[in-house]
């Protein structure tokens, strides 16, 4: 197929031969499948701030670095520039946290370029060498839900030994590869111990990966292994082989009004980028 305008410049630099088809557009970027050489990889185009429907809330980009304090004053002001710089910290942030997760030894796609807003990455396959599906287009045996629900916790607790929280982990962003799921998405990562939503974030994400395996395995819907993780992360002894049982007894105490509702909004976000993402894959 002709190639996107964004991609074109990646032709004209060597960095792409040939664009094979779209893949997916999502809430925040278009994925196309590229031929670079022998290889097939694909290439992710970031929509701009405008175009996207998932919103670049604080909560995400709290204590986020930048290259200097002139970009970190114009972003607290909102000029054109800090807006500019911005949108560069958000596309940068899934380069990133790629780089420092794939490092880690943590089932993502291996990164190769980024230019120009365009990420050039691994085309993760299935047994056939096809795009690998997502989680939500498959169905599990109970058994095979418990089995890619525990491979997902070690996945989880290794991000989070790296010191990073994904932030919107779903089965919509799960592949299911011919050796295991992988995850993807990552520009809304966030530092787990530079942000102060990490814990709310991580809840939600373990919490997601509970209610979308327990349809297929309905005991997992009774277990705890997100405040098991974080607890294990606070005090510093959580590692990837830690045997977690699933378990965790809540302490009483005063009710977070303010975390509540972050935590209804934060629903109603998931629910509508839900719907949307329905809407577009029965339209494809």
């Amino acid at each position: 197929m002709k190639a996107p305008k964004r991609l074109q410049s990646l032709v004209e630099e060597g960095l792409i031969d040939t664009v094979v088809r779209q893949l997916m557009s999502g809430k925040e970027a278009e994925v196309y499948v590229v031929r670079c050489g022998e290889e097939t990889r694909c290439a992710k185009i970031y929509k701009e701030a405008t175009q996207r429907s998932f919103r670049q809330a604080v909560d995400y980009t709290e204590n986020r670095k930048v290259k200097n304090t002139r970009q970190a004053r114009a972003m607290a002001k909102g000029t054109r520039f800090g807006r500019e710089a911005a949108e560069a910290a958000w596309q940068s942030a899934e380069v990133d946290a790629l780089h420092r997760l794939a490092a880690a030894g943590v089932r993502v796609p291996k990164p190769y370029n980024f230019w120009e807003g365009v990420l050039l990455m691994e085309l993760v396959a299935d047994e056939h060498g096809d795009a690998a599906p997502r989680l939500n287009d498959v169905t599990f045996s109970p058994e095979e839900a418990r089995v890619h629900h525990a491979t997902l916790l070690v996945e989880v607790v290794r991000m989070l030994c790296a010191g990073v929280v994904h932030g919107d982990l779903s089965e919509f962003n799960i592949l299911l590869a011919a050796d295991g799921p992988v995850i993807i998405d990552l520009p809304q990562a966030v530092d787990a111990a530079g942000n102060n939503h990490a814990s709310r974030m991580l809840l939600r994400d373990v919490g997601n990966l509970r209610a979308f395996f327990g349809r297929f395995a309905p005991e997992l819907l009774e277990t705890h292994y997100g405040p098991e993780i974080w607890q294990l992360y606070e005090r510093g002894v959580l590692s990837p082989e830690s045997a977690l049982t699933g378990r965790f007894e809540k302490k009483a105490g005063p009710v977070d009004m303010g975390g509540v509702l972050r935590e209804i909004d934060d629903a109603r976000d998931q629910e509508a980028a839900r719907l949307l993402r329905l809407r577009a894959a029965s339209v494809r």
